[in-house]
């Protein structure tokens, strides 16, 4: 009896082995993010597929439309081409993220990833950090290769830095309208399709491949009046040199992001 009252009273004590919180937003975000890009490492189906497809679509437009299609200023298409293929490259590198987020929630992995004691929001915020990392992998790829094709610059370090900064600002901003996407899907199948309905008339629909003007009457309102034009335009004045077109452009897209945010970033 001595004994067991011993150990009652020993169980009773209040433990000092200190409580785990679990991890913190910081912590929980990277891991997420670790566990997108390490399933994307170990698909090299997905890793290949986005960079293979940029590089057919880039030798296509450049090799077999290019000549066909007129750019202003007697620029050659190659170095109209470039900057607004970059900048559609988001869309099309990003478009998988809807179906991978849709097969997360669909599989049970949001669920499991809930009961563990990390702030939810954490799970998409490491989600869209990689998402941004594997686009920016991706156009890095179609950069070289734009470079390989004929493509040069013609500014200074400076606006090739913002440059950058604008296509990383622009991929984290549309990586969570895919998130988004696949979040209100049911199925993966239809996040990809939902993805597709949005990608193709706004990749297309644009000045990123075609000078806006060229385009029927009726739709050059729509081309010049939505994002990638804009992103497209802007990326142009800074690659190519065009101080007075970059600062329009700019003016653009500041009323773009701090008058609508909405349409940037969801």
């Amino acid at each position: 009896m001595t004994t067991t009252d011993s150990r009652t009273a020993a169980l009773a004590q209040p433990s000092t082995i200190p409580h785990g919180t679990g991890a913190g937003f910081v912590t929980a975000s990277l891991q997420s993010a670790k566990r997108t890009i390490l399933q994307f490492f170990r698909t090299p189906q997905l890793l290949m597929l986005g960079t293979v497809q940029g590089a057919l679509f880039l030798f296509m437009f450049r090799y077999i439309f290019g000549g066909a299609i007129r750019t202003p200023d007697g620029l050659s298409y190659v170095d109209f081409l470039v900057p607004g293929f970059l900048v559609t490259g988001i869309l099309w590198l990003g478009m998988p993220a809807s179906s991978g987020v849709a097969e997360d929630a669909t599989t049970g992995v949001h669920d499991r990833l809930r009961s563990l004691p990390i702030p939810r929001a954490s799970v998409m915020f490491g989600r869209s950090l990689a998402d941004t990392a594997l686009t920016m992998w991706g156009l890095f790829v179609t950069a070289v290769l734009a470079f390989i094709v004929g493509y040069r610059l013609e500014a200074d370090v400076v606006d090739v830095v913002l440059a950058v900064g604008l296509i990383v600002l622009v991929a984290y901003c549309f990586s969570w309208v895919f998130i988004t996407i696949g979040l209100i899907s049911k199925t993966a199948q239809a996040a990809n399709g939902m993805a597709t309905l949005l990608v193709i008339p706004v990749a297309f629909i644009s000045a990123a491949y075609v000078p806006a003007n060229s385009l029927p009457s009726w739709l050059q309102p729509v081309a010049d009046n939505q994002p990638f034009t804009v992103f497209s335009n802007a990326l142009r004045g800074l690659t190519l040199g065009s101080p007075q077109v970059t600062v329009t452009q700019f003016k653009q897209l500041t009323r773009l992001v701090f008058r609508n945010p909405g349409t940037i970033c969801q």
